[in-house]
């Protein structure tokens, strides 16, 4: 089992409070690409970037952290929103010859919708796991559509 964490250095540029004025939800251009502003949240090095202390950790085999630039955003577990740099995790899961990944987490409509979504680029066989699953739903039905998307592209919804 491999988790990623959202691994965000303070001024990380998806922050709303880093750009004055915006507020979360507004967004803005950041390393070349549209860009959603967020609230502060997963700030590296615990409490801010912890996992919940519920997260039943001892099946978690490795931790991929993502959204380390903060030039530029990573919804996905694999690359950054702009697809130019890995975060290791194909190479990890190809060296463990993974074939088939099953994906749940926060958020539905953003970093699992493009987590998944890599994952089938990249030819592995992907199951949704809905019920470990919540979407942002900036606007209503996000995570339905995220869903949709996800389903039309190939990934099986478990």
């Amino acid at each position: 089992m491999v988790a990623t964490q959202d691994w965000h250095p303070a001024p990380h540029g998806s922050f709303a409070a880093n750009h004055p004025g915006k507020q979360p939800g507004d967004t803005t251009t950041l390393g070349g690409l549209n860009q959603i502003l967020w609230p502060t949240h997963c700030v590296q090095h615990p409490p801010g970037a912890a996992f919940h202390p519920d997260l039943h950790r001892a099946g978690i085999h490795h931790v991929i952290q993502k959204g380390t630039d903060p030039a530029i955003d990573s919804y996905s577990g694999f690359y950054d929103n702009g697809h130019r740099q890995a975060t290791g995790l194909a190479e990890l899961l190809q060296a463990r010859g993974v074939t088939a990944v099953h994906i749940a987490g926060l958020a539905l409509d953003y970093c699992v919708k493009f987590t998944a979504l890599d994952a089938i680029k990249l030819g592995l066989t992907t199951t949704l796991l809905t019920s470990g699953c919540r979407a942002v739903n900036l606007q209503p039905g996000d995570g339905d559509r995220a869903v949709e998307a996800m389903r039309i592209a190939g990934v099986d919804i478990a």
